[in-house]
């Protein structure tokens, strides 16, 4: 998956939840600065920092990366 569309679908369930991005982020353990990178595409994640925002966001690495899950 790209990284432009993965940042997109991190954005869509963070706000699902109602958190902003300092809140996944402090909840994530991972700093505001990478995790906006994530969200803007800047990025690529590290399976390490996937699953724990995954985890968060109360979801699979899989529907984060599969737009048809």
């Amino acid at each position: 998956m790209d990284n432009k569309r993965l940042g997109r679908r991190v954005r869509a369930f963070r706000k699902l939840k109602g958190y902003t991005q300092q809140d996944l982020a402090d909840l994530a353990g991972i700093s505001l600065a990478v995790l906006g990178a994530v969200e803007r595409g800047n990025r690529r994640l590290e399976d390490q920092i996937l699953d724990k925002i995954a985890n968060v966001l109360g979801v699979t690495t899989e529907e984060l990366e599969d737009p048809n899950s």
